[in-house]
């Protein structure tokens, strides 16, 4: 059963209509009721509980009482809300596993329950405070967290922050203490306005100011869009957009493969939860997976590449000579997000994440691949030209005996960082940081992370041979270059703020769909225009050709609403000088004389060693279709 607790002001709801052949008999159709000063447990009733009812309607009354004793709610409202998941049981049995949680709550608080089976209208004010939002999974087999007296890997990172110690540690080695209720602890901080906004946003202070910028550029461009014959967070890309997100995916083959010289693998993206080790790390993540039967088993998509590669390390043997040992793929993964949870490319369905495992002998080794990861990571994400902060989250005793070392690595990204202290383990891993893109309306987007797991070799029974010839289980890396997605949906954010800041909007020349557009002063001047562009492609970058019959000032404002970094008019001047002369409008930076091998020169100053992908589509514009 999935549940949605939200502690209300009050909520009120009318049965308007049926909503199924036999729903609920209820007395006062149309009637309004109201519940004041309440927990509201949406609550949806999957396939999966109606092995179990009773257990269900147990487990889940329980981890309601405890949300509502934890936010002191003398009342709850059973909401059936068919929203939460995709794998829906009978209405009967949904039905009957409903009425027996009422049942179960009934005499410990009081207890009221919207009526089943109906379309209904609702109005409900959340209180806002930290722990009024709260998402639960349900399942039998295992007590819930109120039985067991512990919160363990379902607690939400809400919860988790009261309980953590935050600081500002700098590369000089100062450390500024903060409370995330006291804004004045930090708001004043001499950082950079990233940090303030992420500690903002971790304190719950970002402000509601509509969807991000990138959700409507991504349109204007031709670069994405929703694809409404699929699940809410699944696109289709055009071909502008899939040229962006295939260079982002050579750029981290580059550095995986080419630079770490990790091995490139591929593994499936389904698995069996027959598997215990499997089965153990999908419960820790079962709120968002997808999952499905076939042939009577059990089935989820991997919401991450860690499945099959440990499976798969499990088997490699390993001597300590060997170590450490690295791992790439390239992950398609998805997550069962909530549909209001899914804003654009921030947050999707099904996303590409470029993972990078690293198999280390023990913490001294893992800690030094660290240092590595986080010295190519700073790089990569330096290159993007963005507006980001840096979060590290780690557990108390890490951090204390480490410090020095966390200082070290602030030196390599030149930043302060947001420490948030843990008081305990709660997750496999013992350390982790984030790279947080900051967007045009203030929120934040994890790009790249590695994190330091001290658990998942045990799990997974991956072990290499030491000096002495024993086996040991490893210390494991887990980074992500970052999901794809999020990276050109950031990179447009950064865009829309430059914009907002009177700065020409673009993108980075090397993910420019077209880095230099050429245009002819008239038609006399096309088969010159064409010759120009084809030397430019031959150089290994991106060039076309505005040859339709339109003024040349209609090109030039085409070419700026396109985000065109390099502007090429070309006539009778440019066609007779020699040497060749020719005047580069530069996006954001003016017209600037240069020949060819100039112009060639400003390119390969501005693309760097990052890919340049051929272009596409047609080198002539009158022969490109619009996709959008």
């Amino acid at each position: 059963m999935r549940l949605l607790l939200i502690h209300a002001d009050y909520i009120e709801f009318t049965a308007l209509e049926p909503a199924m052949p036999n729903p609920e008999q209820i007395e006062g159709k149309g009637k309004k009721e109201r519940v004041e000063e309440c927990l509201v447990a949406f609550s949806t009733v999957e396939k999966s509980d109606e092995d179990s009812p009773e257990e269900i309607a147990k487990n889940a009354a329980a981890t309601i009482l405890e949300h509502a004793a934890s936010v002191k709610a003398g009342k709850v409202v059973i909401y059936p809300y068919a929203h939460l998941s995709s794998s829906l049981s009978r209405p009967d049995s949904a039905m009957e596993i409903l009425k027996e949680t009422e049942e179960t709550l009934r005499g410990k608080v009081e207890v009221f329950r919207a009526p089943f089976g109906w379309y209904k209208s609702f109005e409900i004010k959340c209180k806002g405070h930290p722990l009024s939002e709260l998402s639960r999974t349900v399942t039998a087999g295992k007590a819930c967290a109120a039985e067991e007296g512990e919160r363990a890997a379902e607690e939400t990172a809400i919860e988790a922050a009261q309980r953590s110690e935050f600081l500002v540690l700098t590369p000089e080695g100062e450390e500024f203490r903060i409370d995330l209720a006291s804004p004045e602890t930090f708001l004043n901080l001499k950082v950079e306005p990233p940090l303030i906004q992420l500690i903002k946003n971790e304190a719950g202070m970002k402000e509601d100011r509509g969807a991000p910028a990138h959700v409507r550029l991504m349109k204007k461009l031709e670069l994405v869009d929703y694809e409404p014959a699929s699940d809410i967070g699944h696109f289709r890309f055009y071909p502008k957009g899939t040229l962006i997100k295939d260079s982002l995916e050579e750029l981290a083959y580059d550095i995986a493969v080419r630079d770490l010289r990790a091995f490139k693998i591929e593994t499936p993206f389904l698995y069996r939860l027959d598997e215990p080790d499997i089965a153990d790390q999908a419960e820790k993540f079962r709120e968002k997976d997808y999952r499905l039967r076939v042939d009577k088993k059990e089935f989820c998509l991997r919401f991450a590449g860690d499945f099959g590669l440990f499976r798969m390390m499990k088997g490699v043997t390993m001597s300590y000579r060997q170590l450490p040992i690295r791992v790439y793929e390239l992950s398609p993964s998805f997550r069962l997000e909530q549909s209001g949870e899914c804003v654009g490319l921030k947050r999707l369905r099904n996303f590409t994440m470029p993972d990078l495992h690293c198999f280390c002998a023990d913490l001294e080794q893992g800690r030094n691949e660290y240092t590595e990861l986080f010295r190519k990571y700073t790089r990569l994400t330096q290159s993007m030209e963005i507006d980001y902060a840096v979060a590290f989250r780690v557990v108390k005793y890490f951090y204390e005996e480490h410090r020095d070392w966390f200082v070290s690595l602030l030196k390599i990204v030149g930043k302060p960082a947001l420490i948030e202290v843990l008081p305990e383990m709660k997750h496999y891993w013992v350390l982790k940081h984030e790279y947080q893109a900051i967007d045009s309306v203030g929120g934040n987007t994890q790009l790249v992370t590695v994190q330091l797991d001290i658990e998942d070799a045990a799990r997974y029974g991956i072990e290499y041979t030491d000096e002495s010839g024993k086996r040991r289980g490893c210390i494991i890396l887990h980074s992500s270059l970052g999901s794809i997605e999020r990276w050109m949906g950031a990179i447009l954010e950064q865009a829309a703020k430059d914009q907002a800041k009177g700065k020409p909007p673009m993108l980075p020349v090397w993910l420019s769909p077209i880095q230099v557009r050429v245009i002819p002063v008239s038609s006399a001047y096309v088969g010159f225009a064409k010759d120009l562009a084809e030397r430019i492609a031959a150089e290994g970058f991106r060039a076309d050709v505005d040859d339709r019959e339109e003024s040349v000032s209609k090109k030039i404002r085409q070419a700026e609403v396109d985000w065109i970094p390099f502007v090429l008019v070309v006539g009778e001047k440019e066609a007779s000088s020699q040497p060749q002369s020719l005047s580069v409008r530069v996006r954001g930076e003016g017209v600037k004389c240069a020949d060819f091998a100039g112009l060639v020169a400003m390119l390969r100053e501005r693309v760097g060693d990052r890919p340049c992908l051929p272009s596409y589509l047609p080198m002539m514009l009158s022969m490109k279709p619009r996709f959008a």
